[in-house]
């Protein structure tokens, strides 16, 4: 074993065991991802519906239209209890809260007015009354709600029957509750909480506590109940798990067994929401003959009695992603223990992903670093395979809820992991160019040189470069008022900025020359609209020279600003590797690079920050130029067509340059025919000009003095012709 393989077992390793502790405390975030995979298992194979005695008498939007906006006066539940107990409900459960005297009561409307007489309001009806005098003897559950002020309790229809010590600290703890009115607490046969998901950030109910507890005494769930009381049981009988203390494994109801979590919920295995569980309040409160059908769906079912009206805002998200109305839930609970169809989660499963993580990781860490990363994707394609299948098959067949997603990802990251780490080690001649030269070198000539063999090596190639030479104006003076050390910071701060625009728009940074900074496009690799994108970089320069001088970044204060020149030109040109075998740059030489050094210097007397050549410009005719006249290059026989840059495309179609363009055309033809109107039509395309931020007029007073420039038109043939 090599130490570069020893190093990448114990960093392999180390990311297995981070793995395996990080799923043993299991964050919210592994929960979440666990239980979104549960939740898709149940929308590929839903539990399905079937036609059980529970039923749901809805408060619908078609209720609310027929009797009148909610809440309704209790005289009308207490009509509809007498209605479902005479058409034979085993049970009638009720998902609302009853916890204020009813406000429509006549006795309760009549108080508040002055004057009435007292005996009067004595034999007035109270709703209140009615409804307890309606619920009594009658096989009716009242629910309760959590809640977080005061120290109410509800009282308990049930007793409670342990196999071991009572599990008191098990379930979800009650603090306080929604109190019941005294009388329909004393006659109501059961009482149960209506709380779906307490506690629970999510806002899918996958799991449903069926008790609660205050330390002393346990509370059953609504749904749980009904089902007691449509029984006619007494009492709950708890199961817990031998040697484990505070923990629940399942609750007997009547003849049913119900497994649930060590905390006494239970996991939901929903139906998609069926029309057939509902029956509208409608049809029950009718004043005509209830229909036949309805009264056969009543008879001997446990009825639950809630809202699907939008409006009164108790609507829950299923595992399905269906939005339900929440006493559908409820219903859903007794139907899944009717129907023996149950989801667990065993207590083995989180030892057994937690196992599967260390396992998986270490056998993939020893086949990457010892066999190859593709064996080791092969077998990791493997493991991830049978794990879906096994996890999927123990939901189908058993209804147990194991997470496939763990070891997977872990698997993953292990694998990638040890991969990255394995062609590092194999790719370190490659990191070392790059470090050597990475600060010197554009990003495409590192490419060029670690993935191009003998890539260093003297000699160079004639391409169709576009080079660009940028200069301060002023330097020596700037210089002359800094300390050697501030001049270092001027220019560090200076070339840094500007040579940003070089890289960014995949030119090649080629040197700096003092304060000037060298760079072309088109090489070591092919650059698609290389002239177009060498001037994008120069107008960026300019904006950004214009941002630091305003935000004083040099530190010259005292609104002292720094110009600059920028030339630009296309052409053929020698590029390569030039120097010794020992030290040598990648660089480019020629004609076409002369005369962009020169284009730059000509800035000074046309007085302006960027100027192109005539073959630059035509390949990048989407600009905002203005033509600056043919002018004589210092080594150069004939004089260089050359044009100035104003801005980009949006500026080119403004209606200010298009005017701008056009006198300044009549002035090249004025001037180019040493027409008498010359002198005005430069005067006109001033004027013109003055709306642009760029010192145009200092431009246009220098083509005044320059008018041999625009004459004749520069030769053709005096530079380098573009492709």
């Amino acid at each position: 074993m090599t130490r570069a393989q020893q190093i990448g077992v114990i960093v392999g390793l180390v990311i297995v065991a981070v793995l395996t502790i990080l799923r043993a405390s299991d964050p919210q975030v592994m929960r979440q991802a666990r239980e979104v995979a549960f939740d898709e298992y149940q929308r590929i194979v839903p539990r399905a519906f079937q036609d059980m005695p529970v039923r749901v008498v809805d408060i619908d939007e078609a209720s609310l239209k027929e009797f009148g906006q909610w809440p309704w006066p209790r005289d009308r539940m207490a009509k509809l209890v007498d209605r479902l107990s005479g058409m034979g409900a085993s049970a009638i459960a009720f998902d609302i809260l009853f916890s204020e005297p009813d406000r429509l009561s006549p006795r309760t409307v009549v108080r508040d007015i002055a004057g009435i007489d007292p005996s009067l309001l004595a034999r007035l009806p109270d709703n209140d009354e009615t409804f307890a005098h309606a619920i009594a003897g009658k096989p009716v559950v009242l629910g309760f709600a959590l809640s977080n002020e005061g120290n109410s309790r509800p009282g308990m229809k049930a007793g409670f029957a342990f196999t071991g010590e009572p599990p008191f600290n098990a379930p979800p703890r009650i603090l306080s509750a929604t109190p019941l009115r005294p009388q329909l607490e004393a006659n109501a046969a059961g009482i149960g909480h209506i709380s779906l998901n307490p506690g629970d950030p999510s806002a899918v109910v996958r799991t449903v506590p069926l008790l609660l507890s205050d330390g002393k005494q346990l509370y059953p769930n609504l749904a749980l109940e009904a089902l007691r009381v449509a029984q006619g049981a007494s009492t709950y009988l708890l199961a817990d798990a031998p040697d484990v203390p505070d923990t629940i494994t399942q609750i007997k109801i009547g003849e049913f067994i119900v497994p649930v979590t060590a905390a006494g919920e239970l996991w939901l295995y929903v139906t998609p929401d069926n029309a057939g569980r509902y029956v509208s309040a409608t049809n029950i409160l009718t004043d005509s003959d209830i229909p036949a059908g309805t009264a056969a769906k009543i008879d001997g079912s446990i009825v639950f009695v809630g809202t699907s009206a939008a409006g009164l805002q108790d609507i829950r998200t299923t595992a399905l992603g269906q939005n339900v109305p929440g006493v559908s839930l409820q219903a859903q609970i007794v139907e899944q223990i009717l129907s023996g169809r149950f989801l667990s989660r065993p207590d083995w499963a989180d030892g057994l992903e937690i196992l599967g993580i260390a396992l998986v990781g270490t056998v993939l860490v020893v086949l990457t670093t010892f066999v190859s990363p593709a064996m080791a994707l092969a077998c990791g394609l493997l493991i991830t395979a049978l794990a879906l299948a096994a996890s999927w098959l123990a939901f189908l067949y058993g209804g147990l809820l194991v997470d496939p997603l763990a070891p997977i990802i872990s698997g993953s990251i292990t694998h990638f992991s040890a991969t990255a780490f394995r062609f590092l080690v194999i790719d370190r001649e490659r990191r070392a160019v790059r470090a050597a030269f990475g600060h010197y070198l554009s990003p495409s000539l590192l490419y060029r040189i670690e993935h191009t063999q003998n890539a260093l090596r003297l000699g160079g190639d004639d391409r169709e470069l576009t080079v660009m030479f940028v200069d301060v104006r002023n330097f020596t003076e700037i210089s002359e008022r800094l300390t050697p050390a501030a001049v270092v910071g001027f220019l560090n701060t200076f070339l840094d900025a500007l040579s940003r625009h070089v890289i960014a728009n995949e030119g090649t940074l080629d040197k700096f020359i003092g304060d000037s900074i060298m760079a072309f496009w088109n090489a070591p690799v092919d650059v698609n609209d290389h002239a177009s994108k060498a001037v994008h970089a120069a107008l960026a320069m300019r904006q950004t020279l214009a941002r630091l001088n305003a935000e004083d970044a040099f530190g010259f204060g005292g609104g002292q600003t720094v110009g600059i020149g920028i030339g630009v030109h296309t052409g053929l040109a020698c590029v390569g590797n030039m120097g010794a075998e020992t030290h040598f740059n990648y660089s480019a030489v020629g004609d076409t690079v002369n005369i962009a050094a020169r284009i730059e210097t000509a800035c000074k007397d046309v007085c302006f920050d960027i100027l192109v050549s005539e073959n630059t410009a035509s390949l990048a005719p989407q600009y905002a130029v203005l033509e600056a006249g043919a002018l004589p290059l210092k080594g150069k026989s004939t004089r260089t067509r050359t044009f100035a840059v104003l801005g980009d495309e949006s500026l080119a179609q403004s209606a200010e340059f298009i005017e701008l363009k056009h006198a300044h055309a009549r002035m090249i033809e004025a001037l180019a025919a040493r027409s008498p109107a010359a002198r005005e039509t430069v005067r006109a395309a001033t004027r013109k000009a003055a709306v642009f931020q760029t010192d145009m007029v200092e431009f246009y007073r220098r083509i005044s003095r320059r008018t041999e420039h625009f004459s004749h038109k520069a030769p053709q043939g005096d530079d380098t012709p573009a492709k």
